[in-house]
C-alpha cells in the first residue's frame, strides 16, 4: 500500500478491505475513517492524530482526490462495513470493548454481535455519554483494566478520535472510530439503500433523511472547490 497527503493529512491507500485488515493484523494503532469533512478540518489535533495512526479512505471525495494525485488503485472503504469485517476476521482470537451511542443501543450491539459471532469475547461496553470527568475516568480505567485487543468508539468526530488518542497512551490496542455505526447495526438508523451506495450518493440519502446535517454538508463545498482547484 501507499500513502497520499491530502491537505496535510496522510492517508494510507488500500486496495480493498482484506488489504487493510492484513496491514493492521500485528499493529496497535487507531483506525480513522478519512472523509471530506476531516480533510478540510481546521482542528490541528485531529490532523495530528490521523497522521500518527492509520487513516483510510472512507468517502468518495477523498478517493477522487487520491486518484487525481496518481493513486488509481484508491478505493472507498466504508467504516460502517469495515468494523464488522474486522470482527469477522479477529473475533475468535481477539477481545473487544464497545463504547458509544446510548446505553440501549450499545447493549443491543453487544448482544447482536454475540449472536452473530458465537464465541466472541466482549470484555465490556458503555454508552458514549461521558458527561463528567468522573464518568470518563471510570470508563478509561475499565478499559485499561480489562485490556481489550480491539476498542470500537462510536461517538462522532472529533470527540472519538481525541478519546482514542488518550486511551492509546494508557492501553495500546487497535482502536477504531465508528460514528453512528452501532445505530445502523441495530437498525435504529437506516443506511442508504444499495443503489445510493453504489452510485456514491450515500451522503445525499443521509441528508434527505437527516436534514439537520445540512449545515455540515455546506462546509463540504469548500472541499469540492479545493479538489477542482487542485489545492489538496
Amino acid at each position: 500500500m501507499n500513502e497520499v497527503i491530502l491537505n496535510g493529512i496522510t492517508v494510507t491507500v488500500f486496495h480493498d478491505v482484506d488489504d487493510l485488515l492484513e496491514f493492521v493484523n500485528d499493529k496497535k494503532s487507531i483506525l480513522v475513517a478519512v472523509n471530506a469533512e476531516k480533510i478540510i478540518s481546521r482542528n490541528p489535533k485531529l490532523k495530528e492524530i490521523i497522521n500518527a495512526n492509520i487513516g483510510y479512505l472512507d468517502g468518495i471525495g477523498p478517493v477522487w482526490a487520491a486518484r487525481r494525485k496518481g493513486f488509481s488503485e484508491a478505493r472507498k472503504i466504508p467504516g460502517c462495513e469495515l468494523w464488522l469485517k474486522l470482527v469477522e476476521r479477529f473475533y475468535l482470537s481477539r477481545s473487544f470493548y464497545l463504547l458509544g451511542s446510548t446505553g440501549q443501543v450499545v447493549e443491543e450491539t453487544a448482544h447482536k454481535l454475540q449472536k452473530e459471532f458465537p464465541g466472541i469475547s466482549i470484555v465490556g461496553y458503555h454508552n458514549g455519554f461521558l458527561t463528567t470527568e468522573v464518568m470518563k475516568s471510570e470508563v478509561i480505567n475499565h478499559i485499561v483494566r480489562t485490556k481489550p485487543d480491539v476498542v470500537f468508539v462510536a461517538m462522532g468526530s472529533p470527540k472519538q478520535e481525541l478519546l482514542m488518542a488518550e486511551l492509546q497512551k494508557l492501553h495500546p490496542a487497535i482502536y477504531m472510530g465508528l460514528g453512528g455505526s452501532f445505530d445502523i447495526y441495530t437498525g435504529k438508523v437506516r443506511r442508504a439503500p444499495k443503489w445510493w451506495v453504489e452510485h456514491n450518493l450515500e451522503f445525499a440519502y443521509r441528508l434527505m433523511n437527516q436534514p439537520k446535517r445540512l449545515k455540515r454538508q455546506i462546509h463540504l463545498l469548500r472541499f469540492v472547490w479545493m479538489l477542482i482547484a487542485n489545492r489538496l
